[in-house]
């Protein structure tokens, strides 16, 4: 490409009273100034996003910003010895997509360090299925391994199921041979037979996950999944079984950790937490080079939907207003 060649961005602007989206001609001269440039495939909308759009949380860091914390494409321009013109490359988190300019455009220049090559066995497309949703719900199932938590330990629990990243973490646990049982909040047997039709084997759905727990209830988890935080990650620990592992990575109900000491030092819980934002590249490509297998093809296509660039300012309300079901793949080239 050209340096005077337009492609199509999003771009983020303050306006007076609130943020403005809209589609944009840019050239790679209107790029910031780093050492890859990349022909970008594919990115993803996640909830962060739908935080950003909505102006809550100050995701957006720098005005005027291309947002996008996920994408997959090939390397045109490259300064860095690690990445050459041809390489099929991923990027995830790094605060990229906030602070720095990220995947909803045609073309990107990123920072080589935040950049990893695309697994062998998987497409870009296929890597944006996974996105940081899936990536992320990688390292949670990892983490559950790694504190000794095997199918044969007993039943795990996924929070936030109809999201990108429990349903994918759904789909990994299932292939892995694990009882899984997927929490929601929707008692429509629709959304349901969703969960089953990726992996969960029960589902769970009770008044009981909107209280308080007690210290201890009855043990019932060997592991857990958790991005939702607050009141629900206070029962799922009260509910472990002895010495269960919980990986814990969002906090869609909230920051608050309304717990007591019980189960820690009582049935010897522990509590993991999982960053996918910042984590080290040598986890960052283990993950990615597991997902290669570790999820099915056909789990993914239940999970993803896709939609071009223009939609996902709409979308973006519809996740954080809670009405979409799955992963949204955006393709920036539709």
């Amino acid at each position: 490409m050209a340096k005077n060649d337009f492609f199509k961005a999003l771009v983020v602007e303050k306006g007076e009273n609130e943020l403005v989206a809209s589609l944009k001609q840019l050239t790679v001269t209107d790029l910031p100034d780093e050492d890859v440039l990349i022909q970008v495939d594919y990115s993803t909308l996640n909830y962060k996003e739908g935080l950003g759009f909505a102006n809550r949380n100050k995701i957006f860091r720098i005005f005027p910003i291309v947002p996008g914390v996920d994408l997959a494409g090939t390397v045109v321009e490259s300064k860095s010895p690690e990445f050459k013109p041809g390489d099929k490359v991923i990027l995830n988190g790094w605060s990229v997509g906030e602070r720095y300019w990220g995947g909803y455009a045609q073309m990107a220049k990123i920072k080589s360090d935040f950049l990893i090559h695309l697994p062998q066995g998987m497409d870009t497309k296929k890597a944006m299925h996974i996105g940081t949703a899936g990536y992320t719900a990688m390292l949670m199932v990892m983490t559950l391994e790694e504190a000794g938590v095997t199918p044969n330990s007993g039943p795990i629990l996924v929070t936030g199921a109809t999201g990108g990243v429990g349903g994918n973490a759904v789909a990994i646990l299932d292939k892995l041979g694990y009882k899984v049982t997927a929490l929601t909040r929707s008692k429509e047997p629709a959304i349901h037979d969703y969960l089953k039709k990726i992996g969960a084997q029960e589902v769970a759905c009770g008044e009981e996950w909107s209280k308080a727990p007690a210290p201890l209830e009855s043990q019932k988890w060997a592991g857990a999944v958790d991005n939702v935080g607050s009141v629900v990650l206070a029962r799922i620990l009260a509910e472990m079984k002895y010495g269960g592992c919980v990986a814990a990575c969002g906090l869609a109900a909230g920051y608050d950790l309304p717990t007591t000491v019980m189960p820690f030092i009582l049935r010897g819980v522990s509590l993991r937490g999982v960053d996918s934002v910042s984590c080290p590249k040598p986890r960052r490509i283990a993950a990615w080079d597991r997902l290669v297998t570790d999820i099915t093809d056909e789990a993914l296509e239940t999970i993803n939907t896709v939609i071009p660039l223009e939609e996902v300012p709409r979308y973006a309300k519809e996740l954080l207003a809670g009405h979409i079901t799955g992963h949204i793949v955006v393709d920036v080239n539709a």
